[in-house]
């Protein structure tokens, strides 16, 4: 089992920043990639962005206003969102991909966290 525990979340002014961070815990093994996704209402899924242990990607479309990193001490990843405007509205999910202790592949999902753009 894998936990992951998302925080950050909130309400910000257009043009405000948020930092983001999820804390993965539990039969952790090695994690593969840990990153980023947002769901608007009435809209699916999407990628934000991801980083694995060499690689670090995002969506093109946030024309660089988002930064991942990761803390792998910590097993912790981290999203910093600037520039923030009503289009970055959105429930934020973690996700990790993990090799856990049992050397089973585990696909975890945190609860979601909430940021709201709006003056």
């Amino acid at each position: 089992q894998v936990q992951l525990v998302e925080s950050g979340g909130g309400l910000v002014q257009p043009g405000g920043s948020l930092r983001l961070s999820c804390a993965a815990s539990g039969s952790i093994f090695k994690i593969n990639s840990m990153g980023w996704y947002r769901q608007a209402p009435g809209k699916q899924r999407e990628l934000v962005a991801v980083v694995t242990s060499s690689v670090t990607g995002d969506a093109g479309s946030l024309e660089g206003r988002f930064t991942i990193s990761r803390d792998n001490a910590k097993n912790t990843v981290y999203l910093q969102m600037n520039s923030l405007n009503s289009g970055d509205t959105a429930v934020y999910y973690c996700n990790a991909r993990v090799l856990t202790i049992g050397s089973a592949l585990s696909d975890s999902w945190g609860q979601g966290t909430q940021v709201t753009v709006s003056s």
